[in-house]
């Protein structure tokens, strides 16, 4: 080691300089290949401590970065003479100066650590941050980037946060209990009716969907009221033309079949799940697929949820 260093200092200052900054190169490499490394041993774990490892492992990478080539530029600078106490103490001045200045930037810093550190949001999350609604892509030292239901990626800066919506499912489920009226024969007509406009509608405004609409079944109440449930699962905010749109034209088209039936038997309402991790994950939830394969009938619901409907 000795040898090297009598090496080293032997060299000419340009060479010193040109070394070290390919020994930052490749420690920014090996940085790179660790970060990688972690999150390939982490994939093979859970999903949401994946999601939380690539949020961490972005802010520390970033920290780790920015240490390492201030310190490549204070000994390059070194080997030209000027003193490295003086950079160090002129760096801190400097700093201490851009803090006051750029406070916006230090109160991102801030609440960037404080978001990941709290577990309030991690990357794959569907949440809303400051009128903003998207599925978290990255979260930086300064932004939080997300991608929205338009396709278009939002950089939300992390001082702006004041509040913290998180949709832990990934969705917000939308059902619409419509009620069944008549005999049989007409319960039926009336049942084929509402499937036939939940596709039409469903084509009509695929951008309001994270998947596909499913039919949760007919459910009957101890007071004889029966019902077909629909069930859509939407973005956050984005229920407001199934309140209208689909609920009125679902409502004209079932008056054909009975002159008796009102606005007030469709009912729109929302609920959330509890976090079901296994069923997570950004790439699927970007890709939609079928909902009716992991869908549950009225039978297969918990006794819970059947006696929240019963009331």
């Amino acid at each position: 080691m000795r040898a090297l260093l009598t090496a080293f200092g032997a060299l000419d200052p340009i060479w010193r300089a040109l070394i070290l900054v390919a020994m930052g190169l490749v420690v920014h490499g090996i940085l790179i290949i660790a970060q990688q490394v972690t999150l390939w041993f982490s994939a093979r774990g859970s999903r949401l401590r994946l999601r939380r490892l690539q949020s961490l492992a972005t802010l520390l990478s970033s920290a780790l970065l920015f240490a390492l080539y201030f310190l490549i530029l204070g000994l390059v600078l070194a080997e030209f003479g000027v003193s490295l106490t003086a950079y160090l103490a002129s760096a801190s001045v400097l700093g201490l100066a851009l803090g006051f200045g750029s406070q916006g930037i230090v109160q991102d810093v801030v609440t960037g650590l404080t978001l990941i550190f709290s577990d309030l949001i991690d990357v794959g999350d569907l949440v809303e941050l400051s009128g903003e609604t998207g599925i978290v892509r990255r979260v930086t030292m300064r932004f939080v980037e997300l991608d929205n239901s338009l396709g278009g990626t939002v950089f939300v800066p992390n001082r702006t946060i004041s509040s913290v919506t998180n949709y832990p499912r990934g969705h917000v489920r939308c059902f619409v209990d419509v009620t069944l009226l008549g005999d049989a024969a007409s319960r039926q007509r009336m049942e084929a009716a509402a499937v036939r406009m939940m596709s039409s509608f469903a084509r009509e405004f695929p951008g309001l969907f994270t998947r596909d609409p499913a039919i949760a079944g007919r459910q009957r109440l101890d007071s004889g009221k029966e019902f077909l449930r629909l069930e859509f699962r939407i973005w956050p905010n984005r229920g407001g033309p199934i309140e209208t749109t689909f609920r009125q034209e679902l409502e004209a088209e079932l008056a054909r079949e009975t002159s008796d039936y009102k606005q007030w038997m469709i009912a729109v309402t929302y609920e959330t799940e509890a976090r079901a991790e296994a069923r997570l994950g950004f790439s699927w939830l970007l890709r939609g697929g079928d909902l009716r394969s992991g869908e549950r009938t009225a039978a297969e619901q918990p006794a819970e949820q059947a006696a929240r409907t019963r009331r």
